[in-house]
């Protein structure tokens, strides 16, 4: 017996998040799979945009990592999964980076809550000295 609503994965993509030229590869990539997967214009720049900050951190703060992107499909619709992977120091504060305003290097400290706003689902996986794996979904609004 299968679930109906069980997200089936179909071939993953990882791009490396390693310099300036990654971050777009990464950005373009995202953008062809919620396109694919027929996203509207605003969940499109929705995932991104969580992309772009989730990729950016785990090059800025993590020393580089991947990005992996997860087209699903199930019964109800389509989503994208990323995973964005990072060997670096790992987050110390997860409550506080995950807080609006909370930022180690400058910017506005949008970064990590705005992107769990901006998708459906949203795991950290983080420990220092162990890096960070980011988990998020987002699906298809009908």
């Amino acid at each position: 017996m299968t679930d109906r609503n069980r997200a089936v994965p179909t071939a993953a993509e990882t791009y490396p998040v390693r310099t300036v030229e990654d971050l777009l590869t990464a950005r373009h990539a995202v953008r062809a799979a919620t396109q694919d997967l027929g996203f509207s214009l605003v969940d499109q720049t929705r995932v991104v945009t969580a992309a772009s900050e989730l990729a950016r951190n785990a090059y800025v703060h993590g020393g580089g990592g991947t990005l992996t992107i997860d087209r699903l499909h199930r019964m109800r619709g389509t989503g994208v999964r990323l995973v964005v992977r990072d060997e670096g120091p790992g987050i110390s504060d997860l409550d506080g980076a995950l807080a609006d305003g909370f930022t180690t290097g400058g910017g506005l400290g949008h970064g990590l809550g705005g992107a769990r706003r901006l998708m459906h689902e949203f795991v950290v996986q983080s420990a220092p000295g162990q890096g960070t794996t980011i988990t998020v979904v987002r699906w298809a609004t009908p």
